[in-house]
């Protein structure tokens, strides 16, 4: 999982006003709302003549009724299905006979669509997209082979990839209670069972322009921006979009253990899940969502990079290893995840490398993390604000997807202070916090070979400590 980096500022201005650029670190975006509540986001890039422009809905898997899994990436696909002025399958290849190109991608929380194509043709893919926010029409048929396509992605992508299958048994385990525990392509079964019905009642339920992000980064002026979003968004009347309002989780009090033992598996791995707080949420199990910033810092401290502890540690000292890293993206609207993934180095026992492992984030526990690791992983981090003004997708990227999780324009504006003021006595409490097995579950990835070589172990192997 990426990192995510909150290197913009925003600010917002009343539909009447018009539009000027405000201070900020990087992106330096403009912002507006238009009367019917649809937001709107402009970073100026004049170094080639090209947009990026991407529309954010504030719908994911997550906000699926249980029982319709995959429903909201379902209707991502039934998306470029058409409309009445669009022939079913021609959206993208408008937008090729255009120059340009497009895609969309589903999550827990957000659904979104881009095109990418030149600054001047900005209008035609607005109007595509202002068009399919309001006009999705779509045939049973449509509907039948477009089902069948996504069941082909799950095999292809999840049941046919033994790695796919222990991330997504390992989520499903690590959330006991929250609807994070769905994967966002959906079970196979419930799939099978969605409807045409459903996926228009989902559309027309989330979909429209007061739960969408309008998201634009290039050759662009935001006055143009403006103008144009106003002619082809404008005219669509708001909607009574629901309150994201979740389960939440219980207090966790057992961790967990996911084996999965497949013949395909051809690098095995150990892997381990901790229940964290995000940008947008936390409480009193896991923590204050103020503790992202520290959780940040500590995931490069622990597994971010070749100098990293459990690098150093596991691949270079002790040899145990091809590969540790650690990942913790608080992007998210509810519950975050800090993972962490250790490769071991082929002839070496499982049951070592977890013990080697859990020493040191014993380690890292008993002894704590002093003030000169943790300025130098807060300016590792800072470094990256350098590289963000050279891609126009980091731009709608990070802005559409803090937007569509709760983030304010202030909390995106102040990451790079919020990460430089982060103390060590922050990261080493951020540490106690998140390394409590309670709320973890481990998984283990292993050739069929080798599990079967491990019921007759040389040597003790070490009881697991998870309870399913």
């Amino acid at each position: 999982m990426m990192r995510r980096m909150r290197w913009a500022a925003l600010a917002f201005c009343a539909l009447a006003a018009a539009p000027q650029p405000v201070a900020a670190q990087v992106f330096n975006p403009t912002t507006y709302t238009l009367a019917n509540g649809l937001e709107v986001v402009v970073v100026e890039n004049h170094r080639a003549p090209i947009a990026n422009q991407m529309v954010w809905y504030k719908v994911g898997s997550a906000d699926e009724i249980p029982g319709k899994s995959g429903l909201a990436h379902l209707l991502e696909h039934l998306m470029f299905k058409g409309t009445p002025s669009i022939p079913p399958g021609e959206f993208s290849k408008i937008v090729a006979r255009a120059g340009g190109r497009d895609n969309a991608f589903t999550s827990t929380d957000y659904t979104a669509y881009y095109e990418n194509i030149a600054a001047d043709r900005l209008d035609l893919t607005m109007k595509l997209e202002a068009d399919r926010m309001r006009n999705l029409a779509f045939e049973e048929g449509d509907f039948t082979t477009e089902r069948a396509v996504v069941e082909e992605e799950r095999r292809s992508r999840t049941d046919n990839s033994p790695a796919a299958l222990l991330s997504e048994r390992m989520e499903a385990a690590l959330f006991l209670n929250h609807p994070y525990h769905r994967p966002v392509i959906g079970w196979e079964q419930e799939i099978a069972g969605l409807t045409r019905q459903d996926a228009l009642e989902f559309y027309h339920k989330w979909y429209a322009p007061n739960n969408a992000i309008l998201v634009v980064a290039g050759d662009v002026t935001p006055e143009k921006v403006k103008q144009l979003a106003e002619t082809y968004f404008g005219p669509i009347p708001r909607a009574d979009t629901p309150v994201r309002d979740r389960l939440k989780e219980p207090p966790q009090i057992g961790a967990r253990l996911v084996t999965l033992k497949d013949p395909r598996v051809e690098q095995p791995n150990l892997s381990r899940l901790y229940l964290a707080p995000s940008d947008h949420y936390g409480d009193a199990d896991v923590g204050p969502k103020e503790s992202a910033y520290a959780l940040e810092v500590l995931s490069e401290i622990v597994g971010g990079s070749a100098t990293s502890r459990l690098y150093r540690s596991l691949v270079v000292d002790q040899g145990l290893a091809a590969d540790a890293s650690a990942s913790y993206d608080p992007t998210a609207y509810d519950y975050a995840t800090f993972g962490i993934v250790v490769v071991p180095r082929p002839g070496v026992a499982m049951d070592k490398v977890q013990r080697a492992f859990d020493a040191e984030l014993t380690r890292i526990l008993k002894e704590g993390i002093g003030p000169d690791e943790v300025q130098r992983a807060k300016d590792r981090l800072a470094a990256t604000v350098a590289y963000a003004r050279d891609s126009l997708h980091t731009g709608t990227h990070v802005l559409g997807a803090a937007l569509a999780t709760g983030q304010t324009v202030t909390e995106v504006e102040a990451w790079p202070e919020r990460i430089a003021a982060v103390t060590p006595d922050q990261v080493n409490a951020a540490a106690k916090a998140l390394f409590d097995e309670n709320r973890s579950v481990t998984g283990i990835l292993l050739p069929e070979a080798a599990v079967s070589a491990r019921a007759k172990p040389a040597a003790p192997v070490q009881p697991s400590r998870e309870i399913r």
